[in-house]
Order: C-alpha cells, then structure tokens, then sequence
C-alpha cells in the first residue's frame, strides 16, 4: 500500500513539473474534477464556485459531493484504501497530519511558487497550519472559525439578563462566575423553579441553562477548550508538532471537573441523554438556553423559526481575558488523483478572492483570505447578525491553535471514551492522568 502510495505521489509529483499546473499556467489541464465537503450549508457556495470555475476553464468540470461529518471521515478513510479517493477535498488540521504520514497528500510547494499563490494574503498563521513535518506544504486556507455563545434572546430577557450581561460574563473553576450563575438562572425544571432557586428539580428540566454536544474528546474545541485556555493550560508541550500531551495537569482536570459538575447539578445535560442528538437542534426546540459553538453554526442556529437567536463571546476567564480554539480549514490535493493538474488549478481557485469572495456573500463562514474576511462581516451585519463575538477574539489576539499532532486518530480512541466516563460522572477528573499516559506513550513508540 504504502509503496503504491508512494509511486502514486512520486507521479503526480513529475506530472505537477511537468505541466506547471494550476493557477491558469496548466494548458493540459481537463477532464471531471471529484471534490468532497461536509458542511451542507457551505455547498451551495461552493456549488456556485464551481460553475464559475468551469465558466473560466470549460475543459475543467467540479463534481462535488456533500457528506455529513462522520461519514465524510469513514467513507475518505475508505476511499484512499480502496484507490477512489476524490481528487480534492476539505481537509481538517486533526486529519491532515495522518494523511501526510500514510503518504496521501499531493504537495503543493512546486504549484504555489509556479503559480506565485500569494501566501500572505490570507488572515496570519492560516497558511503555515498546513506544512507538515516535513517542511512541505499540504493544503491551501479556505475559512477560519472561533467560539461563541449562542442564547436564546427570549430566555435572558425572562431570567432578567440584558444583552450587556452575556457579553460581559466571567468564569473560574471554583464556582463558575457570573457564567454558572447565568447558566444556572437560564436552567427551568417543569415546575417553573429556576436551577437557583429553592425547590428546583433537577431529575424534571425542561429547559437547560447550558446544552451539551458531546464530551469533546481530546480536544474540547466548542465544549471546554475556551475555558482551559483562560487558564495557562495547553494542549501540547508545543504547537503545531507537540509531542507531549497535558491532560495530567491538575489546570486541565479542575476545569474539566467544574464543567462536568454542570450536568450533576441538572444545568446541562446528562451525557448519555446527547447520542444521536444535534445541540443546536435542541436549541432551536426551546429545549436549552445557551450553547456554546462555532461560527460556521451561525446560519443554522439564526435560521430556526420563532428563536431569536443573541450571540455573546466566551466568558473571561481566571487571567481576565477570553481565549478561543482558532481554527483552520484547508483543501487539499490526493496524491492518488489521476489529473493533478487541473487538481491543482482547482485548489487554488478555492484559495483565490474570486471564490472566497462568493462565499463572504453567502455569510456562512468567514473565508480564509483577509479581504473576503471582511466581506463576509458586512454580509453578516446585512442579514441583522452581529458577529463581533467571533471576529473580536482574532482581533483582540486572545485565540490559540487546533492542536496539530501525529497519532491524531489513537489519541481520540484514546480520550473520547475517558472523557465520555468523566462528563457521564462515571470517572473523576483525575482519572484523565491515567489516558494521559498513555496518549504520551503513543509518541514513545
């Protein structure tokens, strides 16, 4: 296998030189171009980049196919196994590091300096996300995300709490802040007791303070992660390439105990009550007050019917500033793509102003390029959605990186179930050292 991907890479590599692919020098490039997403709420933009695409290069033409999340995953990892691999594809920075290893990225190095792609032109730090190890580009920046606060603007306005309160709250590991008192209040059991006042029931909510997607994993990006950045806590020794993990630092742990104690005290869901659920459809049912999620989520939780939907940044934390997971998406090339050229071409026509500008319009993400960033925010503002809460935390330089390590797979195998048994309260934080051990041990090998 490896010696096929190998050859597979070696030939698009000769291929890539050969025709100097990409950015409108590859003459040769023609034929069907297989690309793969999974946002559903991103494909008609992107739909509407390939037709123009096509428009510009008529012996070019996009197919693309849309799959939900996990199966987007399961059926790519197949697929590179199988030999199908689509041509080019969304890529994810906890992905692309497994993908470089088992040799199934085309690099983009040769392309990018042939076709001058102008590297600065997207947002800071973007770009380098996507070298690898080996000093090697694999993907070119599509869109960035940070975290926010979605509530439902009914709700705070009966519990008594202004816009200015959400925007304006703060944690700590000890008692939650003003953000447990918020969550609390925001909590209703199905007598009409608020989560902090005498009498309530915490066996019969009707409407929790806090929804719960999922434990996070290892990484907590929309659960916990702008929590245990306020802190001084780290994912990694070092990012991007750590090689140590932290989950046994008593920073992580005390964190990771106060956000489990949440669903012990009927504020937040119990663990087991989320599979197969969607947090935002809760959300959009009454059924929680406040998530805590991504901005590419703002379309789906501003479009459901009878919600007004506020957005508030992440509380400040214990070293008064707000932190948020920054992080980036990319397309990349498979070194098993039969036509690198127009492969290429393609990616960096999705890296160009002329798509991410079409996307800003869409106001569903914010585009990688800094130009179309900014475009989006008017696109947003002019739908009536502040976004400030997302932009601020890139602005204000209070954001912190995806954790990019190899083993990325293992270490999810690793910590989802341990962090699945510490918010189901079936395990006490400190049982977190234990996996942490084991995670490390993976870079022993």
């Amino acid at each position: 296998m490896k010696k096929t991907l190998a050859t597979a890479t070696a030939l698009a590599a000769v291929a890539l030189s050969l025709t100097a692919c990409g950015g409108g020098s590859s003459a040769s490039a023609s034929g069907e171009i297989n690309y793969w997403l999974w946002d559903a709420n991103q494909l008609p933009a992107y739909q509407q980049c390939a037709t123009d695409f096509h428009a510009a290069n008529p012996d070019l033409t996009v197919k693309i196919t849309q799959r939900g999340w996990d199966d987007y995953w399961s059926t790519l990892t197949n697929a590179f196994v199988a030999g199908t691999a689509p041509d080019v594809f969304t890529d994810h920075l906890s992905k692309f590091p497994d993908f470089v290893a088992k040799h199934q990225l085309l690099p983009l190095d040769e392309a990018v300096k042939t076709d001058k792609v102008d590297l600065k032109q997207f947002i800071p730090g973007l770009a380098d996300l996507w070298v690898g190890q080996d000093g090697k580009r694999y993907g070119l920046p599509k869109d960035w995300d940070t975290v926010g606060l979605f509530y439902n603007k009914a709700m705070t306005k009966s519990a008594g709490l202004s816009d200015a309160d959400m925007a304006k709250l703060s944690w700590n590991p000890d008692d939650g802040g003003t953000y447990e008192k918020a969550i609390a209040h925001l909590t209703v059991d199905k007598n009409g007791k608020r989560g902090d006042e005498a009498g309530f029931d915490k066996t019969k909510v009707a409407v929790y303070g806090l929804g719960l997607a999922g434990s996070g994993s290892g990484q907590g990006q929309t659960e916990w992660s702008f929590l245990t950045g306020t802190t001084g806590w780290t994912h990694t020794d070092k990012n991007p390439w750590g090689t140590k993990y932290n989950y046994d630092d008593p920073k992580f742990q005390k964190t990771i105990a106060w956000w489990a104690s949440l669903a012990d005290k009927g504020y937040m869901p119990k663990l087991e009550t989320t599979v197969g659920a969607s947090v935002a459809d809760t959300f959009g049912a009454g059924k929680a007050a406040i998530n805590t999620n991504g901005d590419w989520m703002i379309g789906q939780y501003s479009g459901y019917k009878g919600v007004q939907v506020g957005i508030a940044p992440t509380p400040t934390g214990v070293d008064g500033k707000r932190s948020s997971m920054f992080n980036g998406l990319a397309d990349s090339i498979s070194a098993s793509t039969k036509n690198p050229a127009g492969a290429t071409k393609w990616v960096e026509y999705l890296a160009s102003p002329k798509c991410q500008d079409v996307v800003a319009g869409k106001a569903v993400v914010f585009p990688a390029i800094k130009t179309s960033s900014d475009l989006a925010e008017k696109a947003f503002a002019a739908k009536g959605t502040d976004v400030s809460a997302f932009t601020q935390q890139v602005k204000d330089g209070t954001t912190f990186l995806f954790p990019i390590t190899d083993n990325a797979a293992k270490i999810d195998a690793i910590m989802k179930p341990a962090m699945d048994s510490v918010v189901a309260g079936k395990s006490p934080a400190s049982s977190l050292t234990d996996a942490n051990k084991q995670v490390n041990d993976l870079f022993a090998k």
